[in-house]
Formats: C-alpha cells, sequence, structure tokens
C-alpha cells in the first residue's frame, strides 16, 4: 500500500514548517527553512536542538515506512543525537534504514545546512506498526 507522506505530517510538523522532499526505498529526505520562530537566539540566527532533533525524528519515521508497504506507523522508542556544529540555515535531514525486523527498525539520520555540512547526525529505533494491526496508541 503506497503512503500519502502528507498524511503523516501532524500540526506540530507543519507548526516546525518541515518539508517531505523525498521518499524513495528505503530512505526519505526531509527539509525545514529556517526562520527566526525556530531560533533559540534572540541577536541571531541559531535552530533551537529541539528543531533539529525533531526534523532528524520524524525523517527517522517516515525513513522506515519506506522500507515495507504494509509498514503504516513507526513512532520512535528511543533516539540519540549528536550535535556536530551550530545550525544557522535551512537544514535537511536525510535517513537511511539499517535494520528492519517484524517489530522494530533502527534508521541512522544525518542533517545537514545549506552549505551540505554536516550539523547533527542521530540513530533512532522505532516500534513499527504494521497494516492491519491494532494501533500502538490503543491500551492493550
Amino acid at each position: 500500500m503506497p503512503i500519502d507522506p502528507e498524511a503523516y505530517l501532524g500540526p506540530f510538523h507543519r507548526t516546525l514548517g518541515l518539508e517531505i522532499a523525498d521518499m524513495t526505498s528505503d530512505s526519505a529526505m526531509i527539509k525545514v527553512p529556517l526562520t527566526r520562530k525556530h531560533s533559540s537566539m534572540d541577536e541571531k540566527m541559531v535552530a533551537q536542538g529541539g528543531v533539529v532533533f525533531t526534523l532528524a525524528d520524524f525523517c527517522g519515521g517516515l525513513t522506515l515506512m519506506t522500507t515495507d508497504d504494509s509498514i503504516v506507523a513507526s513512532p520512535t522508542i528511543d533516539m540519540r543525537i549528536d550535535y556536530l556544529k551550530p545550525a544557522t540555515s535551512d537544514l535537511t535531514a536525510k535517513g537511511e534504514a539499517v535494520r528492519v525486523s517484524q517489530h522494530t527498525g533502527v534508521v541512522d539520520v544525518e542533517v545537514y545546512d545549506d552549505s551540505s555540512e554536516r550539523v547533527a547526525q542521530a540513530r533512532g529505533v522505532y516500534k513499527l506498526q504494521r497494516e492491519g494491526t491494532t494501533s500502538l496508541w490503543t491500551p492493550d
């Protein structure tokens, strides 16, 4: 079942201005054009760490959905991120699936600025919900 990636952009993602740039087999690319609302400083543009983290996290979840048409959701179990330099310009996250099993997936995500310099790298672990299964948000 091909997914409609726009259906996965929730209100928070839209508030941040996340844009789905590409989804291909086993990878995704998400962009965010930075504005003053993303900055952690009044006097200059430095993206607040949560913006970078959310970009990487969203990219990781969508990346897993490109690996198997039966995956309909992929909430985060755990994510680790390294901030390598201040994010001061538009950002692009690129995810690559590392491992996909029946119930979990692991993704590496790299975040670049508009001069193609890496500003962060992350690894996320996600719970996979497959088509025809009960929602992961429903109590057992």
